[in-house]
């Protein structure tokens, strides 16, 4: 069996008599607020940067924006390593110094990948011969507000796993809220400058808030000294799970990404990453609040897991499953009904979005609850090699029907179809691993 898994097993007695149901109401509309806070930052976004910039400095603001998003691959799986060791600590009422000092190493290194790219982009930006010293300044706060998304998500991992998780998302509905404010105050002549350094002074603070909360509940560490070693000894420990986590974390990450450089190099700056980022933020923004709804099941699921209760890990994950259909339902009906109009209104005469682009979104959006639940099922129950082998699969099947829509000359539709139907075979497959996997694993323990 599963180290991490067996690991949840053996820290059954001391909290299986807790309840089996989702997290709380109160909880669950925090975080349904908090999703629809992330879902409306993008759309904000992409609304006032096609008001406020030329279109071919909102597709370099893409560019960078993808830039940002690649350094989120850096993650490499291992907050959720870090889950399942924290998580089971947990569940057995004990404290370990040594994964707190580890989890605070992780932090660190996330924070410090996040400004250093940061310093580069201004570096290179800065080198181009028309750069002024602004623009390559708002680029650089641009890239670092998006990159460090990578250690606050950390942060929601260990707060997740230390049942932390309302503070949490308090903090992320306060980030979500004030962030939109700002967006919205650009169109009333708010300078991009000033929102971005805004924007990175607010990161500064949600971060000290959560790591002062974490470390007094025993998740972090106050000693910042010595993190490279703990993070050599972290992945030295957990050598396997880091691998294969890594691996997953890679080709998922990649499957995502790796359109945002395609799609430029081969049709160019302007309309078409426009249609692309605005097709992906409708997909990623629908994606992040199947998630935030997976995040409900998370307690529920190592609870079932660890009391060895099969039927309860079933019922817990088709709940989630038909929560996250009923957001998949109103964004396709939306989409179907009035995508179009509501296109036109978001990005005005930046780009047009082409009809066909709409049941693409509406099969992405559906195979997106089902690899939404089963990843998160998988990952967060230590799954790591099922992660792996699928993600592999998937993103060589996303190159090759890329290289098929290339020499075909299908276009930038025909991509993206060719895109949607990798990504739901991917689906199927993922929820066929976690059939597989954790479930028949607690099924077995039962027996």
């Amino acid at each position: 069996m599963h180290a991490p898994i067996g690991g949840l097993l053996e820290a059954a007695a001391p909290i299986d008599r807790q309840c089996d149901r989702l997290i709380s109401i109160p909880f669950l509309l925090l975080r349904a607020a908090t999703a629809g806070g992330a879902l409306a930052t993008g759309f904000v976004q992409t609304f006032v940067f096609a008001r406020i910039l030329s279109p071919e400095l909102f597709s370099v603001f893409i560019v960078v924006g993808a830039v940002g998003y690649t350094l989120w691959l850096a993650e490499l799986g291992l907050p959720s390593v870090l889950f399942v060791n924290l998580r089971v600590q947990h569940l057995a009422r004990r404290r370990d110094a040594a994964t707190a000092h580890q989890a605070t190493a992780l932090i660190v290194f996330y924070a410090a990948g996040a400004i250093a790219a940061a310093a580069i982009c201004f570096i290179v930006a800065l080198a181009r011969p028309d750069a002024t010293l602004t623009l390559a300044s708002e680029l650089a706060l641009f890239l670092s507000s998006i990159a460090l998304n990578l250690p606050w998500t950390a942060l929601r991992s260990i707060s997740i796993a230390v049942d932390l998780f309302v503070f949490f998302e308090s903090l992320e509905l306060i980030r979500r809220t004030a962030v939109v404010a700002a967006l919205l105050a650009m169109l009333a002549g708010l300078p991009l400058a000033v929102y971005l350094i805004a924007a990175n002074l607010l990161w500064a603070v949600l971060f000290a808030t959560a790591a002062g909360r974490l470390i007094g509940r025993g998740a972090l560490s106050r000693q910042w000294r010595g993190a490279p070693r703990q993070l050599v000894t972290f992945l030295r420990t957990n050598r396997r799970a880091t691998a294969r986590s890594s691996l997953g974390a890679l080709s998922n990450g990649f499957l995502l990404l790796f359109p945002y450089y395609l799609v430029p190099a081969l049709f160019g700056l302007g309309a078409a990453p426009i249609v692309l980022e605005v097709t992906f933020r409708v997909f990623r923004g629908g994606c992040g609040i199947f998630a935030a709804i997976c995040d409900l099941a998370v307690p529920g699921q190592t609870r079932a897991l660890a009391a060895r209760d099969g039927d309860r890990l079933i019922r817990t994950t088709l709940a989630v499953m038909a929560l996250c259909c009923v957001p998949a339902a109103i964004a396709c009906g939306l989409l179907i009904f009035a995508g179009g109009p509501l296109f036109s209104y978001l990005l005005r005469t930046a780009a047009t979005v082409p009809p066909a682009v709409v049941p693409i979104l509406t099969v992405l959006l559906l195979a997106g609850v089902l690899q939404t639940v089963a990843e998160a099922l998988l990952q967060y129950t230590g799954y790591f090699r099922s992660l792996a082998f699928t993600g592999i699969a998937v993103a060589a099947g996303a190159l090759g029907a890329t290289a098929f829509a290339f020499l075909a000359g299908l276009g930038l539709v025909g991509f993206l179809a060719a895109y949607a139907a990798v990504y739901a075979v991917g689906a199927i497959a993922l929820a066929v691993a976690a059939w597989r996997g954790p479930i028949r694993a607690a099924q077995q323990a039962v027996s």
